[in-house]
């Protein structure tokens, strides 16, 4: 790569987090009475696993100063199991559809998103969760759902492949992995949609560490993931749906030191 091409990538890389110019005579697809796309990608297997809702049963940390305070990336995880109660929390407080808008037109979720668009689709590696085998899953928002894409044993090799070789996140339980359905956010936001997209991805990844955190596990968003691999491991075409983002979560190690620091000292 030489020196004229990388700069002119950083050009266009900061030019896609501006926003553009606005001209009175451009129209998005909602502006032109477009159908809308699909609020939720539909099942791609016919079972899906029901997921429990009895959070009343976890021990979540209700000061909320403190899960701010105590919040930190995680990348050191114990591998002991982790609980399928556990794992439907974290993907209710990431993606937790709470309502339904109009004739189908939006979902109200657990995080903001703009337009109510909710353009990401959540995957997930998991393994050593109780009940469920290891393997490739979806999150099914619209009925808080999984479903098993494959079953797979000896995942490590593949998550620390998908990660860019970093190896802490093969010990995680569950790897979330992120795509974009990319029309169900410029349908509404067109030339705007990418600078949207970016700053929504924001919104789940800060509630993912703060329901971790609320419940003792710890996790780490990975901004560098090889989205090839990922997209053919999920069945995506890498176009219209590709992967994003990613985030481990897993048990945290009891070795581990955390910052012990009193959550209420920087106000006293």
């Amino acid at each position: 790569m030489d020196k004229q091409y990388i700069d002119q990538m950083i050009k266009e890389g900061r030019e896609s987090m501006k926003m553009p110019v606005e001209d009175p005579e451009y129209k998005s697809d909602q502006d032109l009475k477009l159908p809308q796309p699909l609020l939720a990608k539909p099942a791609m297997r016919s079972v899906s696993i029901d997921l429990p809702i009895d959070f009343q049963n976890l021990p979540i940390e209700n000061d909320f100063l403190k899960i701010i305070n105590t919040r930190q990336s995680i990348r050191i995880y114990s591998e002991e199991k982790m609980s399928i109660l556990e794992l439907s929390y974290l993907l209710w407080c990431t993606q937790g559809v709470k309502e339904i808008r109009g004739q189908n037109y939006a979902t109200i979720r657990t995080v903001p998103c703009g337009g109510a668009r909710h353009q990401f689709e959540t995957y997930m590696i998991l393994q050593n969760v109780e009940s469920l085998e290891d393997g490739y899953y979806h999150y099914l928002p619209m009925s808080h759902k999984i479903e098993c894409l494959s079953a797979q044993q000896d995942l490590k090799p593949f998550i620390s492949i998908a990660l860019g070789d970093q190896v802490w996140a093969a010990k995680a339980n569950i790897n979330f992995f992120y795509s974009v359905v990319a029309y169900r956010c410029e349908w509404r936001y067109g030339i705007y949609a990418h600078r949207v997209a970016l700053i929504d991805a924001g919104h789940i990844s800060q509630n993912m560490y703060l329901a971790a955190t609320s419940i003792g596990l710890g996790g780490c968003g990975v901004g560098y993931i090889n989205a090839a691999v990922l997209n053919e491991a999920f069945e995506l075409d890498g176009e219209e749906e590709f992967m994003f983002y990613a985030f481990p979560v897993g048990k945290r190690d009891k070795d581990l030191k955390l910052n012990e620091k009193d959550p209420y000292s920087f106000i006293r």
